[in-house]
């Protein structure tokens, strides 16, 4: 659902007035005028907690839900409770995509936790240390085997990619497979193939867990959330120049990982 919005801010007195005649009259265009003004307060939020969405979630859902939580706000806004028709919109709305974040979230707890932890573990051996640490390192710092650190960056792996379509390993960004349908026939292909296939999709699964949280997070933005650099930037409160360099090692990580695998690099690059 696109937002359309208002070309000029509304004073609250203003939008109050407004708001007052359409209480009295019930016209409907009055309230989609207030809609038109306080849109880009539903775009401002949801864009400020994409980062928490898991992967396989459409921003334009949280769009769609905000937008609905904003026209309920302004049925059921009463002034005499003091805060402004924006103040009350911005809680309805706020509160809207939370529930909506928290009802798509179907990772258990216990994969965000060990996420964290991990992420934590890596980014205190690197500042000491001022390198990446091996899996072995890092399993040491958390206090588990390799194995066990294995399965858990492969849970979040397969967390982050569920809805994972369009992760482009190519310089110029035109080549793009989409992850979730590189199987879809398996039906006629022959066994081997197949397999082979589904060997690739773990592997690559693998190769994405070990990239760091920031990076994923520029990959799901960026290719699952279709957000620009710049609206990333934002987000994440760094410059866009920072974020293509992001972006950049970790394409140039994915490619040293998967470079020997042929068969992986034919499916996704």
């Amino acid at each position: 659902m696109a937002i359309q919005t208002s070309t000029r801010r509304m004073s609250t007195e203003d939008a109050l007035a407004l708001w007052r005649q359409y209480q009295r009259t019930g016209d409907a265009a009055l309230r989609d005028r207030l809609v038109l003004t306080f849109a880009p307060l539903v775009k401002y939020i949801v864009y400020r907690k994409v980062r928490e969405m898991p992967a396989r979630c459409e921003v334009e859902d949280f769009i769609s839900c905000g937008l609905e939580a904003l026209i309920r706000s302004i049925d059921r806004y009463d002034p005499s409770k003091g805060a402004t028709l924006e103040q009350y919109a911005w809680t309805r709305i706020h509160g809207a995509v939370l529930d909506e974040l928290r009802r798509q979230d179907w990772a258990p707890r216990s994969v965000r936790r060990w996420e964290r932890d991990i992420d934590k573990a890596t980014e205190e051996f690197t500042a000491l240390h001022r390198r990446h640490p091996t899996r072995e390192e890092l399993a040491a710092a958390l206090g588990c085997a390799s194995t066990e650190l294995r399965r858990r960056q492969e849970e979040i792996g397969r967390s982050d990619l569920t809805s994972l379509n369009t992760l482009v390993l190519s310089d110029d960004q035109t080549t793009i497979e989409r992850l979730d349908t590189i199987a879809s026939d398996d039906e006629r292909l022959d066994p081997e193939h197949a397999t082979a296939t589904d060997s690739a999709k773990t592997r690559f699964r693998a190769a994405f867990a070990d990239l760091s949280k920031r990076e994923r997070e520029i990959a799901v933005l960026l290719y699952v959330k279709n957000m620009t650099l710049a609206e990333i930037g934002e987000v994440m409160g760094v410059s866009e120049s920072r974020v293509c360099q992001i972006h950049t090692q970790m394409k140039k990580k994915l490619r040293e990982v998967l470079s020997p695998d042929e068969e992986i690099l034919r499916l996704v690059a």
